[in-house]
């Protein structure tokens, strides 16, 4: 049986992608490539981190939402929500506010999915006791890196600890609640606002299950400027009740060493999914000995760097810690969680084991995969090593890649197309159809409404 195609949530619009290269610079893991004047997004090698929508000038990647109007179809319509999001708001405006304001959008209940964390971080140590074999144990927190270790770093998914993130587990907790009050299951509509475009594909895509049991996806962006239009400074109810069972470590759990500070001797947290390449290449070449706990995330300051969030991410982050301090510890709420003994809560924290993914072997045959390796470094010798992008691959040693494997030709490189033209290996007509069958027909034609020219914006 053929394995599930993988969700991808980034979308690139064809009628505003203009190739110009920023993306595929950007991706972490080269998998973009310009086919025709346009980016195209390589699903193998994708790991949903954003980085190049983050990039792109033109706003031509974005991230599709399911519509809010699907609520609708539910009696109760739960929001769930990471307490980061909270702290994308001036603080003016109170806890009660957002929360009446999510109640007054359509919601009947507004649940912050970190509010059982205590059960999750007990859950975690539990894990890593009983495998203590295996170090060091690396956080399944950011979906991003999950799906990046699979596929780039497949001898480390055994490290990856088998717990579902805190956004399942806060669904879980919120079907139970609502049915302890007499909700019947199928009435209940599970809405997760997400910061990033990752968590989407956690939700539509899941590793580690067969599937989520959340109903849809609210972009954080999207919400966020409903609550704003919906704020009243005037009645205000007391939504206390709702947030009953939140920590301070819930509320930090999203941020860098959130997550890391309470696991291990030794544990790190590195933030920034280029820094998190840099030490999983040191880690896998076994240079980093003796570490108990990675946290590793693939956004800057964590999820208050997300893509999705609207806010400046260093005074999201203060706002967080600031609110964390008038709330308690988790340890304090151990003995009335109201999920401490739910043994079926636990079970349902309990993740498959993740499997390797590898997208970046030359071929599944090891003896050709070297092969191709030797080919592939026989080729960059020929090639100018100066990585400009203008082949349609992110530099010099892609495009060898991408030459072994069938997918690109010696002529894409411009320099060699040249030099060929030159010694008159390839005539000028040639050439210039092959640098428009890269770049598109009317790549070269003179246009003054492009980005920095004379007209842009008429």
């Amino acid at each position: 049986m053929a394995p599930a195609r993988t969700y991808h949530a980034l979308t690139i619009d064809e009628d505003k992608c203009i190739g110009c290269t920023h993306c595929m610079k950007a991706c972490p893991t080269e998998a973009i490539r310009v086919v025709n004047g346009l980016a195209e997004i390589w699903s193998a090698r994708c790991v949903d981190c954003g980085h190049c929508m983050r990039a792109c000038p033109e706003k031509a990647i974005y991230v599709e939402q399911d519509d809010l109007q699907n609520a609708k179809a539910f009696k109760y319509r739960v929001v769930l929500f990471p307490a980061v999001m909270i702290g994308q708001f001036p603080e003016k405006y109170t806890e009660d506010q957002i929360y009446a304001a999510l109640l007054k959008i359509g919601f009947t209940h507004v649940f912050e999915v970190e509010q059982p964390i205590g059960v999750l971080k007990s859950s975690i140590r539990q894990y890593c006791r009983t495998t203590e074999n295996i170090k060091p144990h690396i956080s399944t927190f950011c979906p991003a890196i999950v799906r990046l270790i699979q596929i780039k770093y497949p001898s480390l998914t055994d490290n990856m600890i088998q717990r579902k993130a805190p956004h399942d587990l806060g669904a879980h907790f919120a079907i139970n609640e609502l049915k302890k009050q007499g909700a019947n299951e199928d009435e209940i509509g599970l809405f997760y606002v997400t910061p990033c475009n990752a968590k989407i594909t956690s939700v539509k895509s899941p590793v580690g299950e067969k599937e989520s049991i959340v109903d849809g996806i609210i972009n954080m962006n999207t919400l966020y400027n409903k609550v704003m239009q919906a704020i009243d400074d005037k009645e205000v109810p007391d939504t206390s009740s709702q947030r009953q069972n939140l920590t301070r470590d819930g509320i930090l759990w999203s941020l860098t060493r959130g997550e890391s500070v309470h696991f291990g001797e030794r544990s790190m947290a590195i933030d920034g999914i280029h820094n998190v390449i840099r030490f999983l290449e040191r880690l896998e070449n076994e240079e980093v000995p003796d570490i108990d706990f990675l946290e590793l995330r693939a956004c800057d300051q964590s999820c208050a760097g997300g893509i999705m969030m609207t806010g400046n991410r260093f005074l999201t982050v203060e706002r967080l810690e600031s609110r964390a301090k008038r709330y308690p510890p988790a340890w304090k709420l151990q003995q009335s969680d109201p999920v401490k003994n739910s043994k079926e809560i636990k079970q349902k924290l309990v993740a498959d084991k993740i499997v390797p993914r590898p997208a970046f072997s030359l071929d599944k045959d090891r003896v050709r995969a070297l092969e191709k390796m030797n080919k592939a470094q026989r080729i960059i010798c020929f090639l100018p090593g100066i990585d400009c992008g203008a082949c349609g691959a992110p530099n010099c040693q892609a495009l060898a890649e991408d030459m072994v494997n069938g997918r690109a030709k010696m002529s894409d490189c411009i320099f060699l197309q040249q030099m060929w033209e030159d010694e008159g290996r390839i005539s000028t007509d040639k050439a210039f159809r092959n640098v428009e069958k890269k770049w598109g027909e009317k790549r070269f034609q003179a246009d003054c409404n492009k980005r920095g020219k004379r007209n842009e914006g008429f």
